[in-house]
């Protein structure tokens, strides 16, 4: 050991002496390999934060796809931070024709480049660390980002969406979605529902008739207004002569609390039975049915006219979170009943669905097409 300690410090004489003679940015550029040849030879080089390197500010870029957004106050603050306290965290990047694309920490990179004080004490430079090699294709690094923004409980539920649909665009299944993304399916499939793109749920089994998952209710305000573009994207079906659609913000099942997350002052498996209660109480389930199809009318424009849906399921769902205020999130106290109670509460359900479309001048559907043809979509 007194060996070793007496060789380096032979070593640090030599680079004291060597770095000293240097330029700024020969020095940063010295000290840069150092650390990277001992990361190389580090039992931690597997771990990216075992090398911090110091890299040009302006050679930092910021990705495209950042669900995280910081207010103004909040930046101030980060910047009061590190003023006091210095980089006590390292930008998450990756390299990109040479320069360093950020996976985490874009706030901590605005306010180096930003901050007048903060830049002229880091000399233009910003402190990073590279993932790991193997995790530099776009649909990884957009997964990395999001970890780490959900690792600190901050994201955008609409920036989030958008990443959804790039990632099921690029072919990514639900569930290495949520795997990847540190997730649940039912969470990506609210993220789905948000966007209001039917395709995205083509690759879940909603075999069960009354099986759904609740919507996150955080939305942009939207509007009834849609260009031709969005038209084609949102509504596959949309050349369908009856279908109407109208945004979130009409729809009276999202104002009574129907995709609420939670009910507060019953569990879980006091929803579920409260959902098998009711469902199989005929008299108070019409009770709901009528009401729903009479009070609820932009709700059942937009859902009992796409063939795309289960609309069974969502007819059961409704009459629910209209007469007890339980939300969709525990319709899975459908499977607490027998088949043939499973199966009246279906047919009760189908009856009401007829007569909704019968008194808009539509004609009736048998069950199979009102369970939907060949798929079933949740909610848009």
């Amino acid at each position: 050991m007194d060996n070793i300690e007496e060789l380096l410090n032979d070593v640090f004489l030599l680079v004291d002496e060597r770095i000293n003679h240097l330029d700024f940015d020969d020095q940063v550029n010295a000290i840069n390999s150092m650390r990277e040849y001992l990361h190389d030879i580090s039992p931690f080089k597997n771990e990216p934060v075992d090398f911090v390197k110091w890299v040009k500010a302006d050679e930092v870029v910021a990705n495209e796809y950042n669900p995280n957004k910081v207010a103004p106050p909040e930046m101030e603050l980060l910047e009061i931070s590190i003023m006091n306290d210095g980089y006590t965290q390292p930008i998450v990047t990756w390299p990109r024709d040479g320069v360093s694309e950020v996976v985490d920490g874009f706030h901590r990179s605005r306010v180096g480049k930003e901050s007048k004080l903060v830049g002229e004490r880091i000399n233009g430079y910003l402190p990073t660390v590279a993932i790991r090699s193997e995790q530099t294709s776009k649909n990884d690094r957009i997964a990395s980002t999001i970890r780490h923004n959900r690792a600190r409980g901050k994201h955008q539920i609409d920036a989030m969406s958008e990443i959804v649909i790039e990632l099921k665009n690029r072919n990514w299944r639900n569930a290495r979605i949520a795997r990847e993304l540190g997730m649940d399916e039912d969470e990506v499939l609210r993220l789905c529902q948000i966007t209001g793109l039917e395709h995205l749920f083509t690759d879940a089994d909603f075999s069960k008739a009354w099986e759904s998952a609740d919507a996150e209710t955080d939305f942009e305000e939207l509007t009834d207004y849609l260009t031709d573009d969005e038209m084609d994207v949102r509504i596959p079906n949309k050349d369908d002569e009856e279908r109407i659609m109208h945004t979130f913000d009409k729809w009276e099942c999202y104002k009574a609390g129907f995709f609420a997350p939670k009910f507060e002052g019953m569990s879980k498996s006091e929803c579920e039975q409260a959902y098998a209660d009711f469902l199989s109480n005929t008299e108070r389930f019409e009770q709901g049915l009528q009401g729903v199809i009479i009070d609820w009318k932009h709700s059942c424009e937009h859902y009992l006219t796409n063939r795309a849906m289960n609309r069974i399921a969502w007819l059961g769902q409704a009459a629910m979170c209209y007469s007890t205020g339980v939300p969709s999130v525990y319709c899975s106290g459908y499977n607490l009943l027998d088949r043939d109670q499973q199966a009246t509460a279906d047919e009760v359900a189908l009856k009401y669905l007829n007569k909704w479309r019968e008194s808009n001048g539509l004609n009736s559907l048998d069950m199979d097409e009102a369970l939907s043809s060949g798929r079933q979509v949740e909610i848009y």
